[in-house]
């Protein structure tokens, strides 16, 4: 059975109450694409505002705790973004296993979180450019891939995002070929990991995806989708990627 497409938009630390009036135009015109799945991550100081604002249009949060409740000053949990509003949330972006040093542990757990309480969760996984330099980047991924997938707990509301770390914001684009066999390695280590059930996984691209780039990524095998940066911030530059998403959906 196909999987249908998923396209978020990662606001990372951007947007501010005027910018509700963004979040609203995107939801609108998403609703011209009913067989994609799509919506937007944002900064916590909106995710509350911005559900209300476009409900039933899903908002996210970009990262949650693995715990339910506690002494975690600065943090949300599951429940608390779930009484925010939010339908979904991103684990394990490259910048938080970078800057914050997130473990692969520590991913796993906060997966396992989220999709305990009923979100849709984003794990996001992906290797530097000195790692695909050294012919390294497939078999680093995996290894990253397995050391983050949440277990004994339903994955059906689990999505994969790969993230070329040295595409992201430097205008540079991983190849279809290069995707396709990144994407394809994903799928053999989803499925071995959950039998039949990691075939309707869906797997997103996250590199530098934009309105020009956007139908040639989704050609590619197993990409079922994107995490969307900067082109996410603006109606204009985010809607002619769910576009593309739609038409892909239905060749």
């Amino acid at each position: 059975m196909p999987r249908t497409k998923l396209v978020v938009g990662n606001w990372k630390m951007h947007g501010v109450g005027s910018d509700l009036a963004e979040i609203r135009a995107i939801a609108d015109a998403s609703s011209a694409y009913p067989n994609v799945d799509s919506g937007l991550c944002v900064p916590a100081t909106l995710l509350e505002r911005a559900a209300r604002e476009v409900a039933p249009f899903p908002i996210g949060a970009q990262d949650v705790h693995r715990a339910a409740q506690g002494a975690h000053t600065g943090c949300s949990s599951t429940t608390m973004l779930l009484d925010a509003g939010a339908a979904m949330v991103i684990v394990g972006h490259s910048e938080r296993r970078e800057a914050q040093r997130e473990t692969d542990a520590e991913v796993r757990a906060k997966a396992q979180a989220g999709l305990g309480g009923g979100l849709l969760v984003i794990l996001c996984v992906g290797e530097s450019l000195e790692v695909r330099e050294a012919g390294d980047a497939v078999a680093t991924v995996q290894r990253q891939l397995d050391a983050s997938l949440p277990r004994d707990i339903s994955v059906d509301k689990l999505a994969i995002a790969y993230e070329p770390i040295w595409a992201i914001g430097t205008g540079r684009t991983a190849t279809p070929q290069d995707i396709g066999e990144m994407h394809g390695a994903l799928r053999q280590r989803l499925v071995a990991a959950y039998g039949a059930a990691g075939q309707s996984i869906r797997i997103l691209y996250g590199g530098s995806v934009k309105a020009q780039n956007a139908a040639e990524i989704f050609a590619v095998a197993d990409v079922d989708g994107a995490l969307v940066g900067g082109a996410s911030l603006k109606s204009e530059d985010f809607v002619p990627i769910i576009a593309a998403a739609a038409a892909a959906g239905e060749g």
